[in-house]
């Protein structure tokens, strides 16, 4: 296979053609954990959106020996991502946080809120109406507080992936500056 022939292959079609290459093998393999499997070797970074800039960082990451001793900072991951890539990028980043590394997302999907070991909710709104610590906690003590448009749509997200009603204790919220 020629040079220009390989670039226009995607990193899934890349992992099947280049399996035997364990160098290559670990770095294609991590870009589809990340759900760039549909990303062409050869594209150019400059098309690349923002959120698979920063999946191609962490694929680079996830490629590397752990020591998990690492901070990931990640902004909105998920922008633009297909349901089933989200669940990808989900497994990945969870698995960087069971290696003993730290992992602090900027996050508005759901989903991947729901999935986290700990929420910050700030605003009440954005802008000059944000900034306010509205609530913290786990995801289920989050989705009880009052006060935070984050828990009116976190609790059905919960509550569906738990299969029970999240029940309407008090929250641990906090009002700060």
């Amino acid at each position: 296979m020629a040079i220009a022939d390989s670039l226009d292959l995607t990193a899934t079609q890349a992992l099947e053609i280049f399996e035997s290459i364990p160098r290559v093998r670990e770095r294609l393999a991590a870009l589809c954990r990340v759900g760039l499997g549909y990303i062409a070797l050869g594209q150019p970074a400059t098309t690349l959106s923002g959120g698979e800039a920063q999946r191609v960082k962490l694929a680079r990451e996830l490629a590397r020996k752990a020591t998990g001793r690492t901070l990931y900072v990640l902004d909105e991951p998920t922008t633009g991502l297909h349901f089933s890539d989200i669940e990808l990028l989900t497994v990945a980043l969870s698995g960087l946080r069971d290696a003993g590394n730290t992992v602090v997302i900027v996050e508005h999907n759901l989903d991947v809120v729901a999935c986290a070991d700990w929420v910050i909710d700030l605003g009440p709104e954005g802008g000059e109406r944000g900034g306010d610590l509205v609530a913290q906690g786990t995801p289920e003590e989050v989705s009880r507080a009052e006060g935070s448009h984050t828990a009116t749509y976190l609790r059905p997200v919960l509550e569906s992936a738990l299969g029970t009603p999240v029940p309407r204790s008090r929250p641990k919220a906090a009002r700060a500056r």
